[in-house]
């Protein structure tokens, strides 16, 4: 099947298209809404499309991408495995692994399909290179047995028919199963009117955001007089010999000033929302490429780069882990326990206290069961293990100590007693021994000094006067008066 009748059964029926549509569709992207043609390229003339395009990518090729094997139980990953150093340090002998991930993710998150060709050497095919290739010098056929095959052009333009356990084939959502929805396709309208705003603004600014101002006279103008105008106004704009300089007007010639600015025209407003719509039909949230509301807050914040990792950066880890362990890795070693791995623990490492917390209860706090060992936490935190052998134990709630039930005396036994016997029994029982230990409080207070200075004015002579008598004749009631040295 051919590529038109492959469009018109996509289509859903016959439908009429010139050659330079068909090639434009084919090969050089869509017109979009605003008249903007919208292509992997052109897109990334777009800020926001640039910087989803990165977050993404950042957030594919900054964490580690190794090869682990399941034994039992025990994941630990396989350092020397061909695979393993192709996805985690060198894929090839031009890129390190961070540059392939990069490329790779803009070509899929652009493209909607990624390209890599899997250089097996030996007898053993083990790989030793992958080697991304541009998109667009891929073309890719289903064969009536569901099998692909790829055909890819070279530099020097010829063509050249590679099997599919050659290529690693990496796809973004798609609708037939075989080939990835180009992202940027769907989104080209939003993508478009966001680079028409942008020019649109740049333009308006270079020439200013409206006419300067309006020129009217009182007679009609012939076209040599208008053209005479037309001249004599621009060497008062910005640059002319006559910039800044007062204006002289004569046949009662009056200026009027005017200016709009780009608020007036609601272009930064419509730019505004233009970043909600691209971060939306990219699966990223507009705060993780440097737009947020004034509702934002710190803590708010935080939360959010953690849902980014869940929500955004989570399903192409789980995209890109299924598609290495199908098409890197053998049906036998997938059988053995091995498997390909993103590591994402340090993207969603949240503040110290709230990491003490989570070990805390990983490693049994509150008496509950733990679910991490001590070298789980440090390997959490990249720190060293420790030999002791207690740091690979599970956590166990501490078991309470079972309580001794008193021994009772058997009724058929005491009731056989006589008294005697009985009071002999208890008298030969040892006394009990009680060990009261108390120490005697040994209070030590050095000696006590205490000096009161007091200060008593010299008096002079004293003049008693007596004011009452009892009915014996004794004084009850007396003055006393100080008076002045003789």
């Amino acid at each position: 099947m051919g590529i038109r009748q492959s469009l018109i059964k996509w289509l859903g029926g016959e439908q009429k298209m010139s050659s330079l549509e068909l090639f434009r569709e084919i090969y050089g992207g869509r017109e979009t809404s605003s008249g903007i043609k919208v292509t992997a390229e052109s897109a990334l003339e777009c800020t926001v499309a640039l910087a989803c395009t990165r977050v993404l990518a950042n957030g594919v090729c900054q964490i580690p991408f190794r090869v682990y094997k399941d034994e039992g139980g025990a994941k630990q990953v396989q350092v020397a495995h061909p695979v393993n150093v192709a996805l985690y340090r060198r894929p090839n002998s031009w890129q390190t692994a961070y540059e392939f991930r990069e490329t790779m993710m803009f070509h899929l998150v652009l493209c909607g399909n990624a390209f890599v060709f899997v250089n097996r050497v030996g007898a053993k095919r083990e790989i030793r290179e992958l080697i991304l290739i541009e998109p667009g010098r891929v073309e890719v056929e289903q064969l009536p047995d569901y099998r692909l095959v790829y055909k890819v052009k070279g530099k020097e333009g010829k063509a050249k028919i590679i099997p599919q356990d050659a290529i690693w084939h990496l796809r973004a959502p798609s609708w037939n199963a075989w080939m990835g929805m180009e992202g940027v396709a769907l989104a080209r309208n939003s993508i478009g009117l966001s680079i028409a705003l942008e020019r649109s603004h740049a333009t308006m600014h270079k020439s200013g955001a409206a006419t300067t101002g309006l020129l009217s006279v009182k007679d009609a103008l012939g076209p040599e007089q208008y053209q005479f105008l037309a001249k004599w106004l621009t060497a008062y704009e910005n640059g002319g010999e006559r910039y800044q300089k007062p204006m002289i007007l004569d046949r009662g010639a009056t200026f009027t000033p005017m200016q709009q600015t780009g608020i007036d025209a609601q272009h930064l407003e419509t730019r505004k929302y233009q970043i909600e719509e691209i971060c939306r039909a990219f699966g990223v949230m507009p705060i993780m490429v440097g737009y947020s509301d004034k509702a934002a807050t710190y803590a708010s914040a935080e939360q959010m780069f953690l849902a980014h990792v869940v929500h955004t950066l989570s399903p192409w880890y789980e995209r890109l882990e299924q598609s290495a362990d199908v098409n890197l890795l053998t049906p036998q070693e997938v059988e053995a326990g091995y498997y390909t791995k993103f590591t994402p623990n340090a993207l969603m490492r949240g503040a110290a206290a709230d990491r003490a917390e989570f070990y805390a209860k990983g490693l049994g706090a509150g008496n509950g069961k733990g679910w991490l060992t001590q070298n789980d936490v440090r390997a959490l935190e990249e720190m060293d293990r420790v030999d002791d052998p207690e740091a690979d134990k599970l956590p166990q709630p501490p078991v309470a100590a079972p309580v001794a039930e008193p021994s009772a005396v058997e009724p058929a036994k005491s009731a056989g007693m006589t008294g005697a016997e009985l009071k002999e029994a208890f008298q030969a029982m040892p006394a009990p021994v009680v060990n009261v230990d108390v120490h005697s409080p040994d209070v030590k207070a050095g000696d006590i000094k205490i000096d009161v200075h007091a200060h008593m004015p010299k008096r002079g002579p004293i003049e008693k006067t007596v004011t009452a008598y009892d009915e014996q004749g004794r004084i009850v009631g007396m003055t006393e008066r100080e008076t002045d040295d003789a």
